[in-house]
């Protein structure tokens, strides 16, 4: 029986709420959800520890809503957080002024939900344990791993499916942790938190290209990067990592990852222009997982399209994924772009990709990331 803090969700889209209810299971919340301002009302109650309260209802504002809940005796204990499209001016202010805890925005992602209810709760739940604050040792193991570049390269083979050929490699690197940071992904976010990214991502760039540069001759090397990197444009960094190592650049791909904003698109695209200029080929990560792809795609020009996992699982019984990578690849094919399917697990939904025209695939069922790279192994695999 789970006896975590109670949430209510306040939101007017089934779909929507019921993602987001499963979401804060998974982490031991008792969850609750009214698609209504009325069903709200009717469900919010004094031992609610939290309401995520979305902006736009079917019956009612959210903004009037959690104005009611703040000034009810009843009901302004309750911390209120705010989900929004940001589709209205100011409207983040407003939900301040009227007394909302914190304010997210829509697409939302998993790891940033967690992090706010949990500092919401932190600071509001009254049977919540006092605060910890985690900073001194999250900034301790960080530079740890940083300052000893405690980093290890793995790599995945991308493949050309008709007919089969390696492609090039995806770096995937993997911290040498069992601490806080054995995840990649949150030692990455805690890196640009807390401002070490681009030394990170260096560390597992020059790793990642003494490798490469050792094993492959015309094949490319795919290295993961966040739009931050291109914004803030390291020069002096990056050409120090292909100075040390003979490596053409232009066999080299930079993974722009859609699961980040991109801040500013005018500074955004001036940076991305010297990186082309330098030699790089630019993808487009993830696509359709996270931010509006088709809009970083349309602004940067990739030569590379990289589907995400979530489309090409199950793709077989699933009409409308078959529809979208129809369409990824007709695009893809008209403004000579490559198409690489991302996550392929089977046989059939590697068969699928193939009858469906996609160019280029990578996954398990082809070949799981390695440390120890084997290209001649790598090149002579067969289906």
């Amino acid at each position: 029986m789970i006896h975590g803090p109670k949430i209510l969700i306040v939101d007017s889209e089934p779909t929507i709420a019921r993602l987001l209810l499963m979401i804060l299971e998974t982490h031991g919340y008792q969850v609750g959800a009214a698609l209504s301002a009325s069903e709200a009302w009717e469900k919010i109650s004094a031992d609610i520890d939290l309401v995520l309260l979305d902006i736009t209802l079917s019956d009612s504002d959210g903004l009037k809503v959690c104005h009611l809940l703040k000034t009810n005796l009843q009901t302004k204990h309750i911390p209120v957080i705010i989900l929004s499209s940001g589709a209205r001016k100011g409207e983040q202010l407003e939900s301040f002024h009227l007394g909302a805890d914190d304010y997210l925005h829509k697409p939302i992602e998993p790891e940033e939900l967690f992090a706010r209810v949990a500092a919401v709760l932190s600071r509001s739940h009254k049977n919540s344990p006092p605060p910890i604050d985690r900073a001194y040792e999250l900034v301790q193991e960080l530079n740890h791993i940083i300052d000893e570049e405690k980093m290890t390269p793995y790599f995945q083979p991308i493949y050309l499916l008709k007919p089969l050929r390696l492609f090039g490699l995806e770096v995937l690197s993997r911290p040498q942790t069992n601490g806080i940071f054995a995840s990649p992904e949150a030692l990455f976010k805690a890196a640009l938190r807390f401002g070490r990214y681009p030394e990170l991502e260096m560390i597992v760039w020059r790793q990642a290209v003494a490798v490469a540069q050792r094993v492959l001759s015309r094949e490319h090397l795919f290295l993961n990067c966040n739009p931050s990197l291109i914004e803030d444009l390291p020069k002096d960094m990056i050409k120090a990592v292909f100075q040390d190592f003979d490596m053409t650049r232009r066999h080299v791909f930079l993974e722009i990852t859609e699961r980040y904003a991109i801040g500013e698109y005018d500074l955004f695209l001036q940076h991305l222009a010297e990186y082309r200029d330098f030699g790089f080929k630019i993808a487009v990560d993830d696509v359709g997982a996270g931010y509006a792809s088709l809009d970083a795609i349309i602004h940067t020009r990739p030569e590379v399209v990289k589907i995400d996992c979530k489309i090409v699982s199950g793709i077989m019984g699933d009409p409308y994924k078959k529809s979208i990578v129809k369409l990824m690849v007709e695009f893809c094919r008209e403004n000579g772009i490559i198409c690489i399917a991302e996550g392929i697990e089977t046989k059939k939904e590697l068969e699928m990709l193939i009858d469906l025209g996609v160019h280029a695939g990578q996954g398990f069922y082809l070949h799981k990331p390695t440390a120890q790279v084997n290209i001649h192994d790598m090149r002579a695999i067969t289906l």
